[in-house]
């Protein structure tokens, strides 16, 4: 029996509509910001599209362009006036930033209870307790993408391809909080391929273009890729030989149009999350 290809573009869109509900019926407008430095192309198109989403939904949005040169210091005095802001209530600080700026500084910068990314030291060290916190969108997307397949997650055998700050050790956090036994998986994995023929939920996040080979995945494994790779001659494609694995699937994403259109949702989400939060009615 073919597998079941989950649509992630419906399910954001679904997301997004229930967002826009709640949103119609506050007296206010969650207010989100998005830091971004430099002209990145590829942040760019992110922004642009999630400037589009959190309007169509309601939010107050809207992106502060700062110069390529911007300094370190300047960066986060940025950070810490939208930290003041009352009526801001999510601030994304838009990765890559330029070399003079470090990432983690910026990202140590926002106020925890407003890093809809859910990237600050606190919001992980919560993640990791098992506390509520706001948590990474992609991650977060993923665990919306295994319901809708319908994943058995308690008790199930689960493989993280990935060790990322970003969504591979999150997502382990995340899977592990569902009473899943988790294994997180690397470059430096012996048997890597064994090890994924063992779990019965693989989530591949380790940004190497089709890696996760059909011989690699048991008989009705859900799978979820995370990866997006663009290859020489233009195509996209995720860390799973889609063609392959199919096959042998209950469940699987596809690149694009599967984990992809989740992150923005999942952004939303935090955003309000937070700004409820913010106000003593989460």
């Amino acid at each position: 029996m073919p597998a079941r290809v989950i649509d992630g573009k419906a399910v954001a869109e679904r997301i997004r509509a229930g967002l826009a509900a709640r949103i119609a019926d506050l007296p206010f407008k969650p207010g989100l910001v998005v830091v971004r430095v430099g002209d990145d192309p590829a942040s760019g198109v992110y922004v642009r599209n999630k400037d589009k989403a959190a309007a169509a939904a309601g939010f107050a949005s809207r992106t502060r362009h700062l110069p390529a040169d911007t300094t370190e210091a300047a960066l986060l005095a940025e950070i810490a006036a939208l930290n003041a802001d009352p009526a801001v209530d999510g601030i994304l600080v838009q990765l890559p930033l330029p070399p003079q700026i470090r990432a983690e500084a910026a990202i140590a910068a926002v106020d925890p209870a407003k890093d809809v990314d859910g990237f600050h030291p606190l919001n992980a060290g919560r993640l990791a307790s098992g506390l509520p916190g706001l948590v990474p969108c992609t991650p977060r997307g993923v665990m919306h993408l295994l319901a809708e397949a319908g994943a058995k997650l308690r008790g199930a055998r689960a493989i993280v391809l990935g060790r990322s700050q970003i969504v591979g050790r999150p997502m382990a956090q995340l899977l592990l909080s569902a009473d899943c036994t988790v294994t997180i998986a690397h470059s430096r994995t012996d048997n890597l391929p064994e090890e994924c023929r063992r779990a019965d939920i693989v989530v591949a996040a380790v940004g190497r273009p089709e890696m996760v080979r059909g011989g690699w995945v048991k008989p009705g494994a859900v799978v979820m890729d995370v990866g997006i790779n663009r290859l020489a001659d233009g195509r996209l494609v995720g860390d799973v030989a889609f063609g392959e694995v199919a096959p042998h699937a209950a469940a699987i994403t596809p690149v694009p149009g599967g984990v992809g259109p989740m992150t923005i949702a999942c952004l939303l989400e935090n955003t309000l999350d937070a700004a409820l939060a913010r106000r003593g009615t989460a």
